[in-house]
């Protein structure tokens, strides 16, 4: 009986690491953040649901709501979602034409997602910003998205090293030491972490909801604001809990690059 104690123990104990190392991330990342005159004007969005640093895959499938916010208007881009597959794994793309100057939030609510291993749902409210033409002017409005991650540095034309900061909101109210996530987007898979504790970052925000982080290299960035849902999900005939991701995608630049 010991022995099996301590199995369950040791494997639990490697699972919570494991759990902390495969961080969840909605991901929306366009083509292009930054338009400016003579640049292709169409922005490919690329959705998925991933372990960004590491590459591992999960399904995404099709999104409950997909819209993007410009110059005050909001409009449904469900309906221009496009299946494709990734590592064996469902996700999604779209395209999106930039016609005038305007700062372009697109945002994406997944359906929940059943993770046994943490015996929740999962829900990544997930955002990226684009900018064209000059545009520079609204990047740190609010959504109104269940939860967010309201900017307080321009999500753009950030350089690498730079300082970014966000309010953790959940219902419109910051939410006082928040834990943020923060991870890489390995792209090209060129970048290893020196050991498993370091793939992914955890921060927590100020009293006031506020959190800060400097990355150490250029490329996307996910910010991953975690909260209880103040409701829950039933799935095979129990209430089962749901943790609601506020997540924003960010692009740092090395001085000299696009």
């Amino acid at each position: 009986m010991k022995k099996i104690k301590s199995f369950l123990l040791t494997t639990g104990c490697l699972l919570l690491i494991h759990g902390q190392v495969e961080a969840h991330y909605g991901m929306l990342i366009p083509s292009d953040q930054m338009i400016t005159q003579g640049e292709e004007s169409v922005v490919v969005l690329d959705l998925r649901f991933w372990h960004p640093m590491e590459g591992n895959p999960m399904p995404l499938v099709k999104p409950e709501k997909f819209s993007v916010v410009a110059n005050g208007e909001k409009v449904d881009l469900l309906g221009t979602l496009e299946p494709v597959k990734i590592k064996n794994k469902q996700a999604w793309k779209s395209s999106y034409k930039i016609k005038r100057p305007g700062l372009y939030v697109f945002s994406m609510e997944p359906q929940p997602y059943w993770e046994p291993a943490e015996d929740k749902f999962i829900i990544h409210y997930t955002k990226a910003v684009v900018t064209a033409y000059g545009m520079d002017v609204g990047w740190d409005k609010e959504l109104g998205l269940k939860t967010e991650i309201v900017p307080l540095s321009k999500p753009y034309g950030l350089y690498t090293g730079n300082l970014f900061q966000g309010i953790v909101k959940m219902n419109g109210e910051a939410v006082p030491y928040a834990e943020v996530e923060v991870e890489y987007y390995n792209e090209d898979g060129s970048k290893s972490a020196p050991n498993d504790y370091m793939v992914t970052q955890t921060i927590k925000a100020d009293g006031n909801g506020v959190f800060s982080y400097s990355t150490p290299v250029a490329g996307w960035w996910g910010f991953a604001a975690l909260n209880d849902a103040d409701y829950t999900i039933k799935y095979e005939g129990q209430e089962k809990a749901v943790e609601l991701g506020a997540v924003l995608w960010v692009k740092f630049h090395d001085m000299g690059s696009k």
